[in-house]
């Protein structure tokens, strides 16, 4: 797994696009997509950010937070624009961020996160789907992984 930062050093434009995507409101909004044991997948509008070199949310309780407690799996997709398809998602697993990092977090973020824990999004996989038009298809995907 890999932090933001390593994605930005092994993909920039990748990473510069994605992040693109996901502040394309103004705020960093994504669609996490859960597992949790046998349950069918679980699809959550979520706020993230990119902060000093991590992709994080606050996580609110919820069946969300319940899978990323107990499975810790997740895939993040930035919301889709039909008039600029072009798609991100990165995927692997978040670890909980506790003490400072988090008092950090919580001073700048969009919203009181009370006493929501907070997660870094750590990425397994990377993928960037650029289509000029909604007519263009496939789209020309291109991937990053961390070395192994």
């Amino acid at each position: 797994m890999a932090t933001w930062a390593e994605l930005e050093a092994g993909a920039p434009e990748l990473a510069a696009r994605g992040k693109e995507l996901l502040y394309r409101s103004g705020e960093g909004e994504a669609l996490m997509v859960t597992v949790r044991g046998d349950a069918p997948p679980q699809a959550h509008p979520i706020y993230v950010r990119v902060v000093d070199g991590g992709l994080y949310a606050f996580i609110l309780k919820s069946p969300k937070l319940t899978d990323l407690l107990e499975d810790g799996r997740y895939a993040l997709h930035a919301h889709f624009d039909p008039a600029k398809p072009n798609e991100f998602l990165v995927s692997g697993r978040v670890r909980r961020v506790d003490g400072d990092v988090r008092a950090r977090l919580a001073a700048d973020w969009g919203f009181s996160p009370g006493d929501a824990p907070a997660f870094e999004f750590l990425i397994g996989e990377a993928l960037f789907g650029e289509r000029p038009t909604a007519d263009d298809w496939p789209p020309r995907y291109t991937t990053w992984k961390p070395p192994a």
